[in-house]
């Protein structure tokens, strides 16, 4: 289950397993899950991977278990946009890599059989996750006794037992892992570096070249001096097609927003509305009903040491008496008061253990019944690590004897934090909590500082809704007007401004400064070229109005669609002949590089110690074609005109400096091998995809 573990540190772990884990988490941790069946029916239809279905059913159930798990570890009631768009992502790219992987894994027969799983968890090397979960913290070795203790209790268990199914889907994700690794071995074993590769490599970053060149940038050419024709950008996208493949479809609108945010009015009365409660909640005797009765963010009630509060009440509620009220103030968005609930001493940290009782199939009195009665076993002399280990459900502590370690305020959920930081060491407390009812013993605290239990009713600044139909007039007058090419002037005439939204793909959940986007994008994705939105959207306190005026297929995109994004680099091949002409001219009769420059009307500027490995000219930027020239050129000759990334180039190679010989070709290729070996996980997967037919819908259904 991991309750208890998302009550203290492995909650970071568990949701950067959701959210900050790259594709290649899932390659290793997803293999093979979702080899099951899936309905045929188009409607059900998110995507499609070389002919086998991604189903929506699929799909929603995934996002749907991912994101309760986050907001079961992060404590957040609501996710934002932001972060559902991520989840979605993220569970679209497991289920798509595990397509992938699946088809591969199948087609080259890889299998993990009875003899290899059943010694993943008990033979001589033990599976890393088996260490984990029964391993010794103080070895880091497998603790068999407790493997072996585990093993039995889940003989002896009953079939439908919940535990048997986790076991289960455990021991599955290791095999799916194991796959994976062989699979990755297979391609990775495939991988070799020889000797002339070394050496090439040990030249590239340690041969020295010293050269003087001359350089006539392109920005010497103001862009009202050159123009450019439609072969010009034929030619030059011809050359560049391939940088122009768009991985998936894409859209690119125009759009203003009219804020509708509160009016001067609006703030007044919500100041009065802040200042009636005020005097209720100073009258209150119940606090905590009271903040979620009145209050717009109904947080918990908890204990808090000093700097966890907003400044404003860190600042006060640490040096006032119980029953202090502060405010109304206004604090973001919303005009809060703030009341002293409680103040005490309490320990900084605590040590505990638990046994957690599932309160859901025995129902409430029952599991504290039981509670009880493994209480007073523990009383009577009872081990309450074995006891945990037999009736625990939180078996990710239950292996530990129900140790959680060591924590501070913060880590656990509150009515479990205020019963062991409120008792003493020695102490066996029982409390419910929406994950069952715990058992807990105090084994040791530690440190003593105050801590405030303060309550916050806060009242957002909203729009009336005279400001809001107001507003939202504005924007369908603003729709009303608009014709195919009069967007940009009706926007000036309003005093709004035009923001583009850039290669929007179908998913997008947020804009720039609308933070929910999905039904213009949805919009968007079935607009052609040109239209106007069909009516006003609505984000918060944002009213839309969107044109679109770019859409991008999926594949190689035609010049029309690059033409304005490929325009300063056409006017700098424009250029580059005109500079190329110049240093042509100035070539002739010239016998050295001060020549050169002299007669182009530049400078020859000397430069010393540059590798081939990193082609930076100082002071300008990387200039791949001019460094690769010089490292294939002779001494003491003038180059020809070089076009580069600044300018057009000529340079003389005054000399080489070389390395010493290369006497241990063995240590190179073992660290050029392993620098390929750390790029290998992630390009095998990127070659797959390539090669994947992928057909993605979602920007039907999300």
């Amino acid at each position: 289950m991991g309750i208890m573990g998302f009550m203290r540190d492995r909650m970071g772990k568990i949701i950067a397993f959701l959210i900050g884990f790259a594709l290649l988490a899932f390659i290793i941790g997803e293999v093979l899950r979702s080899g099951g069946s899936f309905f045929r029916d188009d409607r059900n239809e998110l995507g499609d991977v070389s002919g086998e279905k991604v189903a929506y059913d699929e799909f929603a159930k995934k996002v749907d278990q991912n994101s309760a798990q986050f907001r079961q570890q992060s404590g957040q009631g609501n996710l934002t946009p932001q972060i559902t768009s991520y989840i979605q992502e993220t569970t679209w790219n497991q289920m798509i890599s595990q397509l992938i992987l699946k088809k591969e894994v199948e087609r080259l027969g890889l299998v993990i059989g009875d003899d290899e799983a059943k010694s993943m968890v008990s033979g001589d090397s033990p599976n890393p996750q088996i260490v984990q979960a029964f391993g010794d913290p103080k070895t880091g070795q497998l603790d068999r006794g407790k493997l072996n203790t585990f093993l039995n209790n889940l003989n002896a268990s009953k079939a439908d037992d919940p535990l048997r199914q986790q076991w289960s889907d455990f021991v599955t994700q290791m095999i799916e892992a194991k796959l994976s690794e062989k699979y990755v071995s297979l391609v990775t074993n495939g991988l070799y570096v020889n000797s002339l590769e070394a050496k090439d490599d040990y030249e590239a970053k340690n041969k020295l070249a010293n050269f003087k060149y001359v350089v006539l940038n392109y920005a010497s050419i103001p862009d009202s001096k050159v123009t450019v024709t439609d072969d010009d950008y034929q030619s030059y996208y011809d050359e560049h097609k391939n940088e122009f493949k768009n991985q998936q479809e894409t859209r690119t609108f125009d759009y203003v927003s009219f804020n509708a945010s509160p009016s001067a009015a609006d703030s007044a009365a919500i100041k009065a509305q802040a200042d009636k409660l005020l005097i209720s909640f100073k009258a209150t005797k119940d606090d905590s009903t009271f903040v979620q009765i009145n209050a717009e963010t109904k947080a918990p009630l908890v204990y808090v040491h000093k700097g966890r509060l907003e400044p404003k009440l860190d600042s006060v509620m640490f040096t006032e008496g119980n029953g202090f009220v502060y405010g109304p103030y206004l604090s973001g968005n919303s005009y809060k008061i703030a009341k002293l609930v409680d103040s005490r001493f309490e320990p900084d940290s605590v040590k505990a253990r638990h046994i957690l009782i599932d309160d859901k199939t025995i129902g409430l009195d029952k599991a504290m019944a039981k509670a009880d009665s493994l209480k007073k076993l523990i009383e009577g002399g009872k081990s309450f690590a074995e006891l945990a280990n037999m009736f625990s459900v939180d078996k990710n502590s239950a292996v530990k004897g129900g140790d959680l370690g060591t924590f501070g305020r913060g880590a656990m959920i509150p009515v479990f934090e205020d019963a062991v930081f409120s008792g003493k060491k020695g102490d066996l407390k029982i409390v419910a909590s929406q994950f069952g009812v715990h058992l807990i013993e105090i084994e040791e605290q530690k440190g003593s500082s105050k801590v405030v239990k303060v309550a916050v009713v806060d009242v957002p600044l909203k729009a009336s809704s005279q400001t809001q139909t107001t507003v939202y007039s504005k924007a369908q007058g603003f729709l009303g007007n608009l014709t195919k090419d009069n967007f940009d002037a009706e926007a000036k005439k309003e005093g709004v401004q035009k923001k583009t939204a850039t290669d929007v793909n179908g998913v997008a959940a947020s804009l720039p400064g609308i933070a929910s986007a999905r039904e213009i994008v949805r919009w968007a994705f079935n607009a052609q070229t040109g239209d106007f939105s069909d009516k006003v959207y609505i984000s918060d306190d944002q009213y839309i109005v969107a044109q679109l005026v770019i859409i991008k297929k999926k594949g190689i995109l035609p010049l029309d669609a690059v033409k304005k994004q490929i325009e300063p680099l056409v006017k700098n091949k424009v250029k580059a002949k005109t500079l190329t002409d110049k240093l042509q001219s100035a070539l002739n009769g010239a016998s050295n590089i001060d020549q050169v420059a002299q007669k182009a009307g530049a400078t020859a500027t000397p430069i010393e110690n540059i590798v081939f490995a990193n082609p930076v000219i100082p002071g300008s930027s990387a200039e791949y074609k001019v460094i690769g020239t010089v490292f294939g050129s002779q001494p003491n000759k003038l180059s020809k005109p070089i076009e580069g990334q600044q300018g057009v180039y000529v340079f003389v190679l005054n000399s080489f400096t070389n390395p010493p010989a290369l006497t241990n070709a063995v240590r190179e290729k073992q660290q050029l091998g392993q620098a390929i070996l750390q790029r290998a996980d992630a390009q095998i997967f990127e070659a797959l995809r390539d090669k994947a037919n992928i057909k993605d819908f979602r920007v039907k259904f999300l």
